[in-house]
């Protein structure tokens, strides 16, 4: 009776802290999307070596994703997942970042199983974004639809020299507008090196839409630090300043976590009843940086964390353990042999979430979730 009477009392203290009981007894914050299972043990897009594209800026044709397609966007349009993924070539140099990307397209019914376009429908060309974009093209989609219905794609652009985050947008997800960096070709941020936009979204009819917080739009930005900025029309973005006019960090690395030497911002962020939850890519420390030691030392893992509904800079909880992580070979064998659950792509489909992830900057893999406890928050 006495060991009885310590779990009870141990139990009605955690439940006393707001998403820390359910965490405890059963490893899910109550606001928390998941548990993520695999519901195939394989990648659902590989490279294709023999795919052909006469790009704009080249003479001779383009293995456009011969090397690696990795890093995906997604959104539910005609009652199909629609796919944006980053596709290398067979160009430049071995290292990371040191070949051509473009993005690809690619649907599916089931959002498992997808056909893919022949040739990339957004990528480096002949326009005002030329300088920014090219030799190192255009990587990292991130995809969300407006209001009107418009499509809003964050993306960075790679020179390979410098880097940032550049805006556009569709009505279709074939033909594109570029806009231009987020946060401006000049001023204060003209010059900035940054990348990773996550724009906040709320579940309507089936379909992540971008959502407004006090009258304006919110986007949680960056790597290393994790900013916020706001807009009035989601294509220019005015990052929310400190009293030296400096932008307010709202997430650091955290030592000893899976996001111990970093954390950057993954797929759009939703908008729920308990607040904002941020699906983020937390990088491990090198040994001797207080890593996680139960990842590999510079893996990538997928973690959440949840703001304020009313307050999107104001952190209310985080996570201390991936909701996905790299376990499986494809995840860890690649160009980055770490490995990497690099979420970037987030849907709600056929009442599951459909995360969509890259594995080790290789490949494109999914990982699932009923709608559970947060699904009927929404």
């Amino acid at each position: 009776m006495g060991l009885l009477r310590s779990l009870l009392i141990l139990f009605t203290a955690l439940s006393a802290v707001p998403g820390l009981a359910q965490s405890a007894v059963s490893g899910q914050a109550d606001w928390a999307l998941g548990p993520f299972t695999r519901p195939v043990d394989e990648p659902i897009l590989k490279p294709q070596p023999n795919s052909i594209f006469h790009d704009p800026l080249k003479p001779e044709p383009a293995h456009w994703e011969a090397l690696h397609t990795f890093n995906p966007a997604a959104v539910v349009r005609h009652g199909k997942v629609m796919v944006l993924y980053r596709a290398e070539d067979d160009s430049g140099s071995m290292q990371i970042g040191g070949r051509t990307s473009r993005l690809g397209l690619a649907e599916s019914a089931d959002g498992i199983h997808f056909t893919r376009m022949p040739e990339p429908v957004f990528y480096a060309q002949e326009d005002s974004q030329k300088p920014r974009e090219w030799p190192g093209g255009v990587e990292d989609p991130r995809l969300v639809e407006a209001p009107d219905g418009t499509y809003v794609l964050t993306y960075t652009q790679w020179n390979r020299t410098t880097y940032s985050i550049g805006i556009a947008t569709s009505p279709d997800l074939v033909y594109w507008t570029k806009h231009g960096p987020a946060l401006g070709d000049s001023g204060p941020y003209g010059k900035l090196m940054y990348k990773s936009a996550s724009i906040v979204t709320k579940l309507d009819h089936g379909r992540l839409i971008a959502a407004k917080i006090n009258g304006r739009f919110w986007m949680y930005w960056g790597e290393i630090e994790v900013r916020v900025a706001s807009s009035p029309d989601l294509i220019h973005w005015t990052p929310v300043e400190d009293k030296t006019h400096q932008p307010v960090v709202v997430m650091r690395r955290r030592p000893g976590r899976f996001d111990s030497a970093f954390p950057e911002v993954g797929p759009p962020a939703i908008l729920t009843s308990k607040g904002i939850v941020l699906v983020y890519n937390g990088k491990n420390a090198l040994p001797g940086e207080q890593p996680d030691p139960k990842l590999a030392a510079g893996a990538y893992a997928a973690g959440q964390a949840l703001f304020s509904k009313d307050n999107p800079t104001e952190l209310l909880h985080q996570l201390d353990e991936p909701s996905l992580y790299p376990e499986r070979p494809y995840e860890k064998s690649g160009q980055y042999a770490a490995g990497t659950t690099f979420a970037e792509g987030l849907v709600f489909f056929h009442d599951t979430w459909f995360l969509y992830y890259g594995c080790a900057d290789s490949f494109v893999a999914v990982a699932t979730a009923s709608a559970g406890n947060a699904g009927a928050s929404y």
